[in-house]
């Protein structure tokens, strides 16, 4: 709980800097950002008794019959948006969601988290994530088309996202979000930002933070900026790179082990956690990877996973483990390839860091480590290896999920039937249109 020393500050820096509406932030299940505002009158109730709302007509809350929801400010999260004119000061705070009877409520992703992250601090962790998030920009909300022809890290006249991304960059610095650096990714008009590793729930605080301001900063450009995991076909897909650890309570990562009797410097606590991700890792696909665009983004390139192995320098691996400098044991963490940026933050970390959680309850052994040509073996050769593919499309995803009891025991009833009822909707929703590329194909034939 947040002290009364943390809402004293806020409600002083509020009058000090004339803020005249509070942002109070939440997402839904599928991970969209909602809002509604307030003024700073009712800041001190809102931390004491919450601010009602409308929860029937948030998608994955309630019904209409049990609608009334409390919106409970996070005086941690407090701060201002500094692209709002500064002659009316606008704040934002994400928000912890609760019924009228004072109870957590199960539909809120972040609580999600926030339970996963109350166990593993009860088993003496804390998880720590720094997120890269990759991502398109155009002059177009319909469709993508590429501003510039650059690649990989190019710095030429033809990046002319440079100067956008420099203003995101500091944008996010003055939200007090540190950012390792950005960049020009792959792909024509693709590009990434990295932020720096912080405890779980922070992250995911800083993502969905990060996803507004990128789409806000573009559109004053009068550019648009898409998330999609795969827009255009035969170009690279936008990923969401979890980078992950454990620590101490003491501010000891757990994860690092001398090398000369550990594999890749990773502790026997880590060799755990990965097997568990490995493990789990078809279950939770539909968490991270949650729409039918995301499996386009699957295809055996060399650079996106297909099945759930580890490696060092193989980046089509599911978990990839970094190299670090000597001496900087401070930055042993394992690299999560799979992820795509439309997925719910809150539950994407609460389901991946669970089944790393759950290896280590198990003690699971770490497989043995995956080569770059894994890809390229017979379904019966990586069967015989106990290598599990992820799943090629929704459909699968969805599968593998419904049948479960990890994920349902970690994102509870609620937040999992709702997924589930969901998903298959879009699922047959895609499954029952008709596309261009079939009429091309099958209209004048036979």
């Amino acid at each position: 709980m947040s002290s009364e020393k943390d809402i004293d500050f806020v409600l002083r820096t509020v009058e000090e800097r004339d803020i005249r509406f509070v942002r109070l932030w939440f997402t839904d299940v599928l991970g969209n950002l909602k809002s509604f505002a307030i003024s700073p009158e009712e800041l001190e109730e809102a931390f004491e008794e919450g601010i009602g709302f409308d929860g029937s007509s948030i998608d994955g809350f309630v019904s209409l019959e049990e609608s009334d929801m409390l919106a409970f400010p996070d005086p941690d999260t407090f701060t201002l948006l500094p692209w709002r004119p500064t002659e009316s000061g606008v704040a934002r705070v994400f928000c912890d969601v609760y019924t009228p009877s004072r109870e957590p409520f199960d539909g809120d992703p972040r609580n999600c988290l926030l339970k996963v992250f109350t166990k593993a601090d009860k088993m003496g962790y804390i998880p720590n994530v720094g997120p890269k998030i990759e991502y398109f920009y155009s002059d177009s909300q319909h469709e993508l088309r590429p501003k510039d022809d650059a690649g990989y890290f190019d710095l030429t006249p033809m990046d002319n996202a440079n100067d956008l991304r420099r203003q995101t960059t500091l944008m996010l610095e003055k939200m007090s979000i540190p950012v390792q650096y950005s960049y020009h990714a792959a792909g024509p008009s693709q590009n990434g930002v990295e932020l720096r590793f912080t405890e779980a729930v922070s992250c995911a605080d800083n993502i969905v933070t990060a996803r507004l301001v990128i789409k806000q900063l573009a559109a004053q450009q009068g550019m648009y900026a898409s998330f999609m995991p795969k827009p255009v076909a035969g170009q690279p897909g936008s990923a969401m790179f979890l980078y992950q650890s454990l620590f101490s309570h003491e501010g000891e990562n757990l994860f690092w082990a001398p090398k000369d009797y550990h594999v890749a410097h990773l502790s026997d606590l880590a060799q755990h956690y990965v097997a568990g991700i490995l493990k789990y890792a078809p279950e939770f696909t539909l968490v991270t990877n949650p729409t039918v665009n995301s499996y386009k983004r699957f295809i055996s390139t060399g650079e996106v996973p297909n099945y759930a192995t580890w490696g060092r320098k193989n980046r089509s691996a599911l978990v990839r483990i970094p190299a670090h400098k000597p001496g900087k044991h401070v930055s042993t963490r394992i690299e999560l390839r799979s992820p795509d940026p439309t997925a719910n933050p809150y539950l994407a970390l609460a389901a991946t860091i669970a089944a790393g959680l759950k290896g280590i309850e198990e003690k699971l052994p770490l497989p043995e480590e995956s080569a770059r040509d894994t890809f390229l073996l017979s379904q019966k050769e990586l069967e015989a290896k106990g290598i599990r593919r992820l799943p090629r499309t929704l459909g699968e995803a969805i599968q593998n999920f419904e049948e479960s009891e990890l994920m349902r025991e970690v994102l509870g009833d609620h937040i999992f039937d709702y997924l589930v009822q969901e998903k298959k909707h879009e699922w047959n929703d895609y499954c029952t249109a008709v596309t261009d590329w079939e009429r091309k194909r099958y209209y004048g034939g036979f």
